[in-house]
This record gives structure tokens, sequence and C-alpha cells, in this order.
């Protein structure tokens, strides 16, 4: 198909923003998707070639956080078991289900989020020093990965926060080390999500691949970013963004 070349170069840039936003916080699906469907792309088409840009992010966001040693390593595999379980169920729902299902289930997790971020803010920010816990004893947090991979596989957008949520929440990581093991956790359900969308011909590599090279950018900014501001400054940008998100899926 014949795309506009003026949406396209739109579609790189928001891409920076997006990547920026999804790295560092959630919700920039929720710029790239109704910009995708604006090429002519139908939401489910749209959805799968937004996973492209998502992934090659991801990719970018895990080097660098692991450059500047945010990583957990360790950790990568516990939390990745639930994770991929429940991106196999949501890539596979998303063939069959119409997108608009989970708007009421975002809009719940991310005003819940927004509240927890205001009046207990060392839910999502826990203090210097506090002691990270294990996914394998914690089974809350491990029935919270497994839904954010059913989500991550389903729709994309905002799946962020619900990975913070279990992530910082949780498992007590700092906002930078909950970021970096979710973008683990995000390239793991993604991957997924492409082999099935790959699979059912839902994906349109050229915006794809146009919206990779801008959320790519937006990543590796974001992660210089991250690791160089305060706990308090990630988490004031974690509020805004999910206030943010609430008005796009209400408006979208």
């Amino acid at each position: 198909m014949d795309y506009d070349i003026t949406l396209l170069a739109v579609l790189a840039l928001v891409g920076v923003l997006a990547g920026g936003i999804n790295t560092i916080a959630g919700g920039g699906s929720n710029l790239t998707l109704p910009l995708l469907m604006l090429l002519g792309l139908p939401a489910d088409v749209a959805n799968g070639t937004n996973r492209v840009a998502v992934a090659l992010q991801c990719v970018v966001g895990i080097r660098g956080f692991r450059h500047h040693d945010r990583l957990d390593e360790a950790a990568i595999l516990p939390i990745l078991v639930p994770t991929l379980l429940g991106g196999v169920v949501g890539s596979l729902a998303a063939a069959v289900i119409p997108v608009a299902a989970l708007k009421p289930i975002l809009l719940i997790t991310i005003l819940s989020m927004s509240v927890v971020i205001l009046l207990k803010p060392s839910f999502i920010a826990p203090p210097p020093g506090t002691p990270v816990v294990d996914v394998r004893d914690n089974r809350g947090a491990w029935w919270m990965l497994l839904f954010a991979g059913a989500y991550s596989g389903f729709v994309q957008a905002g799946v962020g926060f619900i990975l913070l949520a279990a992530l910082a929440g949780g498992l007590r990581y700092d906002l930078v080390r909950a970021n970096a093991l979710k973008m683990v956790c995000s390239l793991g359900s993604t991957l997924i999500a492409l082999g099935v969308f790959i699979y059912f011909d839902m994906i349109r590599w050229v915006p794809g691949l146009i919206l990779a090279a801008g959320t790519m950018l937006g990543a590796w900014m974001s992660v210089q970013f991250a690791v160089r501001a305060q706990q308090s400054t990630i988490k004031w940008f974690l509020f805004i963004m999910t206030l943010c998100s609430c008005l796009a899926a209400l408006l979208f």
C-alpha cells in the first residue's frame, strides 16, 4: 500500500517521544497506535506493526541500562517466566478479541497507579536501601507479572505501568532498576507477540521500521536521563504519564 510521506516523517518524530516515554514510564503506544491508524492501517494491523518498534526500543533500552550497571541480570529468568506465559495467552487473544475490550482494565489500572503515586509514593519509589524481594517469594508480584505479560501480548499500550507496579511496588526495585527489568519483560512478551502477528500477517514493515528508528533514539536518550536523574524526578514524570495515558485511553 502507499503511505503518506509526511505522516511517515511525523511517525518517526513521534516515535522518539514514545520511545522515551516507554523507557522510563509507559503509555507511549497511546501516541503511536492512533498515528499508525491515520496511515490507513486497521486497528489490529496497527497493533501488530507497533510491536516492531517496541521490540527494538527495548533492545536499545536494555543495552543502555546494562552499560550503566542498572540491570539485575540474576533476576531476569525468574521474572521472565510469568511474563512470557502471559505473553503467549495475550498475543493469541489479540488475534481474535477487539483491542477495545481491554480499555476498562487499562483505565482502572493506570488510575489506581496515579492515586498510589500521589497518596503513597513510597510504594512505587522505595526509599534508598530498601531490600529487593525475590519474585519467587512474592506470589502477588508473580501474578501481576503474568497479567502484565498477557496485557502486553494483547495490546501493549500502558503495560509499563503494570510492570512498574510489580517490579517497584511488589519487588521493591528503585525506579531505574525497575525500568531496566521492565524493558526485559516488555521485550520478551513483545517477541512472542511478534511471532503471532507475523503468522497472522498483521505487520506492515515499512511504517514499523520507520517508527522503530524513532523509538530507538528515544529509548537511548531516556536511559541517559534516567541514570542521572533523582528517583523523585522519575516518580513525578511517571505520575504525569499515568494521567496523560488516562486521557489518551478515554479519547481513543
